[in-house]
């Protein structure tokens, strides 16, 4: 493989902030601390709870009902605790409002935040433990296709930016 492909794919994750450029030396993995983790997910859930809120009106009785599908296909993902199913489903879930809310600045940050390590927010060798959380999770994604369904943006703002994304379990991340 040549140089230009290997220096465009290293320039890529620094701009999504997990490699540091070093002039004249290179690129470094970028330590990511559980502060900056924490503050991350402050700014994702303002910016997931205006999406939703900008498309609680736009979003279709389909696009709800891929929504319901999702929440079902994460709860099987759950149960047999298939992780990398999970965060499929899961993102997939998000994203369908996420595109809907006629923001294009908006989508491009939350799909950037995605692809970092926002997309595995929970992570740990108690398998037991961690599925317990991500159960929890999709029981609040239940809820957000209902505030959806019902149209309550007020309720889904306080859900997705107070609820949500607030991080409980600050070992696992």
């Amino acid at each position: 493989m040549s140089r230009t492909p290997v220096r465009e794919a290293l320039i890529q994750l620094a701009s999504e902030n997990l490699l540091e450029f070093f002039p004249r030396k290179g690129f470094i993995v970028k330590e990511v601390t559980t502060k900056s983790k924490l503050d991350v997910f402050q700014v994702v859930a303002v910016l997931d709870a205006l999406a939703a809120s900008l498309s609680i009106q736009l979003l279709t009785e389909e696009e709800i009902n891929k929504m319901e599908d999702m929440v079902r296909k994460i709860d099987l993902a759950i149960s047999q605790k298939n992780y990398s199913d999970y965060q499929l489903y899961q993102n997939e879930f998000h994203k369908v409002y996420i595109d809907k809310c006629n923001n294009e600045t908006l989508i491009e940050l939350l799909h950037s935040f995605q692809n970092s390590f926002v997309r595995q927010i929970y992570l740990s060798k108690d398998d037991d433990k961690l599925f317990s959380v991500l159960k929890q999770m999709n029981e609040q994604h239940s809820l957000i296709v209902k505030h959806f369904r019902d149209k309550d943006q007020e309720k889904l703002e306080e859900l997705i930016k107070n609820e949500h994304w607030k991080i409980t379990h600050i070992d696992m991340i």
